[in-house]
């Protein structure tokens, strides 16, 4: 059975992939932050979410946001170094390391989630449908989550509740809308070769019908 779940919050960045340095988003929510944010909720290795539509609920706004950053992280080739030898700093010094960003974030944002899950090799013989389908519905009447929802960057938090009925579609999003190529997920069938999968998003009155990842939709 799917599930049906309304998110809304003030902010939200679902990064474009082939924006370098300065931080775009995406005109809406893409499927692997919807996975995320449920996944949040309730994560269990014999359960995978899949995600088959993202209803916009509000207008799309935009605005620029200049943040501060750090430009670095600590390498895991420092890191062996620094065991090998027994001696040397692990931490990064903020005020040297900072450096501001532009970023184009959403604003104002309320989406409603409509997603299913499989059951995986990894279930246990206890675990079945029924059993997750009562845990996830539970968690999520009683706002309970494993780590705080959030929009794309862990600073701009979602909040969350079951959606029996789902809000009407803004005037402006009625029609189509073609939103170009949007990242599916990231393949990690190969850890050695993660790479992203895309899709061609179309906005009509303001849904986002995702495919499936066998249907010839999505390509890497």
């Amino acid at each position: 059975m799917p599930v049906s779940l309304e998110v809304w919050g003030d902010y939200a960045l679902f990064t474009r992939p082939e924006m370098k340095t300065e931080r775009v988003s995406y005109d809406i929510m893409t499927p692997s932050a919807a996975r995320g944010l449920l996944e949040a909720i309730y994560w269990h290795p014999g359960m995978k979410w899949k995600i088959d539509q993202i209803r916009v609920c509000a207008p799309i706004k935009t605005m620029n946001l200049r943040r501060n950053e750090v430009k670095e992280v600590i390498r895991a080739t420092k890191v062996r170094t620094v065991m090998e030898r027994g001696k040397g700093e692990l931490y990064l010094n903020t005020s040297q390391e900072i450096q501001q960003r532009a970023a184009l974030l959403l604003r104002d944002v309320r989406y409603v989630l409509t997603a299913h899950f499989d059951i995986t090799d990894h279930a246990a013989p206890g675990d079945n449908a029924g059993k997750f389908q009562d845990i996830v519905k539970r968690r999520i009447r009683k706002g309970q989550f494993y780590h705080q929802p959030y929009f794309g960057c862990r600073e701009f938090p979602a909040q969350f509740k079951a959606c029996e009925t789902p809000p009407p579609c803004p005037e402006e999003l009625k029609g189509e809308k073609d939103l170009g190529y949007m990242l599916w997920d990231m393949d990690y069938s190969n850890p050695c070769e993660v790479k992203p999968l895309f899709f061609r998003a179309v906005l009509r009155d303001g849904v986002l019908e995702v495919p499936d990842r066998e249907s010839g939709e999505v390509i890497g």
